[in-house]
């Protein structure tokens, strides 16, 4: 065989082990779920949707990954930012603007995070306006005017030259923004820091917070990064703080108002002031997301001369390397009744041999839930984003065993990126669905989003009860 055939037989092998495999698609599959509608968001990669109703209208804020692509409104290439959709028809959702985002790829770029709040929920605010809160990549977190969506206009940078940025919260009643950053002097590349935007024009500093250990001048090993926060609000009166990805989770409980109005100097003794308890998960696990779901009715003990009613938080981990290299990640659920003994009482995971995950290609395993809960769900249904299982619905009436009453797979596309492992032989790669993220309306409706550049899918659930 000549040396030109046997270098010609070579390519073709590689080709076949690294393009091939890359190509096969999936179609759709559903149980008790079912498609609306669907959009392609110019073929960016998506992390976070937020559904805001304004007016007769309901529109969809989608944050992106770090990319570059074409936008098909101006004709002009733009850094993937934040895409907005009119998803008043939700079987005919519509493309009507997009915000660069900050220059970069995948987690270097972009406008991950969004927050979306009516000036009229807003404390000092205009009553007329929307304002949208985003991140702009890892440098800066931003407030846009989205009253008219087609022509979204920057009204504050709140704060920039940071190393970080992640999953924000923004109370709308009162203003107050748990933003996720990265400053220079502290230990950790995420952090949190409160400001009071319910002025969106004017931002006001309050304060840093983290783990003891992450403060700048602190000594020893530096606690896990944080990833987000969720707020009950000055009625609730308690902030959910979830660190870590997929190792080393910890749920830390704190007290709203001891961390608003409490010592603001980042000492050890101010950090844990207004700390109420802090749950470790496994060194396996992370927390991603750490949704409350408080104050269920729960028939079991109904009988009981106490404890009918509990609290409790679902802890998302966050599955992070392809083709199950890695530990599952999945959800785990607290019994936080006694908030400062909280205690682990059930999981939920999606068996793999029900869609042979492992092989299917792509990250498998959770990484989000809805947070938004409205009367139709609330106690009763969750969502959650599981990449390439897609979205799971599940029954929480009895957290103590919850259970799944449906899936949404979304169908590959031409959009659709692989994703890719490294072999013995070689770089494997395959094409794949990549769920990241979901939320629901005030309808019901369902809204999924793709890592992998599929796009936006909006569902409904077929059956509710």
């Amino acid at each position: 065989m000549s040396v030109l055939l046997r270098g010609m037989v070579t390519a073709a092998a590689i080709a076949a082990f690294c393009i091939a495999p890359a190509r096969a698609q999936h179609g759709a599959s559903a149980s008790n779920m079912a498609l609306l509608g669907q959009q392609d968001l110019q073929g960016r990669s998506a992390y976070q949707p937020v559904v805001q109703q304004q007016g007769a209208r309901w529109i969809a804020y989608i944050g992106h990954h770090g990319g570059s692509l074409l936008n098909s409104l101006t004709g002009k290439r733009e850094d993937n930012g934040t895409s907005i959709v009119d998803v008043t028809d939700p079987r005919a959702p519509r493309y009507v603007a997009h915000i660069p985002g900050e220059p970069g790829s995948g987690e270097t770029g972009g406008a991950q995070m969004v927050r979306v709040c009516a000036g009229k929920d807003l404390p000092r605010a205009e009553r007329s306006k929307f304002y949208l809160l985003r991140t702009f990549g890892n440098q800066a977190h931003e407030v846009w005017d989205v009253t008219a969506p087609e022509k979204p206009a920057r009204v504050a940078v709140v704060v920039d030259k940071l190393k970080g940025t992640h999953k924000n919260f923004w109370e709308c009643d009162s203003g107050i923004a748990y933003l996720v950053s990265g400053l220079h002097d502290w230990r950790t590349r995420r952090m949190t820091q409160i400001y009071d935007l319910s002025d969106p024009a004017k931002p006001v500093f309050i304060r840093n917070f983290g783990l003891v250990g992450q403060q700048p001048g602190a000594t020893g090993p530096v606690p896990t990064e944080l990833h987000g926060a969720i707020s009950t609000g000055p009625k609730g009166n308690r902030v959910y703080f979830g660190y870590g990805t997929n190792k080393a989770g910890i749920l830390q409980i704190v007290d709203r108002q001891k961390l608003l109005s409490g010592p603001r100097e980042a000492t050890a003794e101010n950090l844990l002031f207004p700390q109420i308890s802090a749950f470790h998960l496994p060194e396996t696990n992370g927390a991603h997301t750490v949704l409350p779901v408080l104050g269920m009715n729960l028939p079991e003990f109904a009988r009981d001369k106490a404890g009918a009613k509990r609290d409790f938080v679902f802890i998302v981990d966050e599955s992070l390397a392809n083709e199950c290299q890695e530990t599952r990640q999945m959800v785990f659920v607290a019994d936080v009744t006694d908030e400062k003994n909280p205690v682990g009482v059930a999981t939920f995971n999606v068996p793999e041999a029900s869609g042979d995950f492992c092989s299917r290609g792509g990250r498998f395993g959770s990484h989000s839930s809805n947070e938004h809960q409205p009367k139709l769900y609330a106690g009763k249904t969750l969502f959650f984003a599981w990449f390439n299982a897609g979205v799971r619905a599940v029954d929480i009436r009895d957290p103590y065993h919850p259970r799944e009453i449906g899936y949404y797979i979304p169908a590959t596309n031409e959009n659709t990126d692989r994703r890719c492992v490294k072999t013995e032989q070689g770089e494997r790669c395959k094409i794949a669905i990549q769920t990241n993220n979901v939320e629901v309306d005030d309808r019901g409706y369902i809204y999924i989003v793709d890592r992998a550049n599929t796009g936006l899918h909006i569902l409904e659930l077929i059956k509710k009860d």
